[in-house]
């Protein structure tokens, strides 16, 4: 990643502030660009943090908050890499058992985790706010499923808010 373009930054507010995301477009254009036309139309606001796991990564993205929902546009092909891999503050997007099947969720890892490497969407890395993205609620048992979700106040993409 070289010189950061504006384009490729999204402000994702909080309750307790901002967190940056610098999209991967050189490795992930399809769902860097998922993000950036849903961000821009207010689509992740007030959306749940429905999936936290401790020690492993916070999922959002989901209109209904159950983890089965998306957006109306058709589901991303899958762009795996082996030129990135998943660290603390890596976005992924999330799908199915299909690989091919992501939409508007993705995941924020709070931890390593190498098993995912290849298998699943890298779409960005947190550069501001890690602090933040640790903070929010913990959820349940092995899915981690949140009761009392905290939401995404506002997700837009850093070009828009100028």
């Amino acid at each position: 990643m070289s010189e950061i373009d504006k384009s490729d930054l999204l402000n994702l507010d909080l309750t307790s502030g901002r967190v940056v995301i610098q999209l991967r477009a050189d490795i992930a254009p399809l769902a860097a660009e998922r993000l950036r036309t849903l961000s821009a139309e207010g689509f992740y606001d007030n959306v749940a943090f429905h999936r936290v796991i401790s020690g492993f990564m916070a999922q959002g993205g989901d209109p209904t908050g159950t983890g089965s929902g998306g957006s109306k546009l058709p589901d991303l092909k899958a762009e795996f890499t082996r030129a990135a891999k998943f660290e603390r503050g890596t976005v992924g997007m999330a799908r199915t058992q299909d690989p091919n099947s992501a939409n508007s969720q993705f995941f924020i890892m709070f931890e390593p985790s190498p098993h995912l490497d290849g298998q699943y969407t890298i779409v960005g890395q947190v550069t501001e706010g890690m602090e933040l993205v640790d903070k929010i609620k913990r959820g349940s048992g092995g899915g981690g499923v949140v009761t009392d979700p905290d939401r995404i106040v506002k997700m837009r993409p850093a070009s828009v808010e100028a």
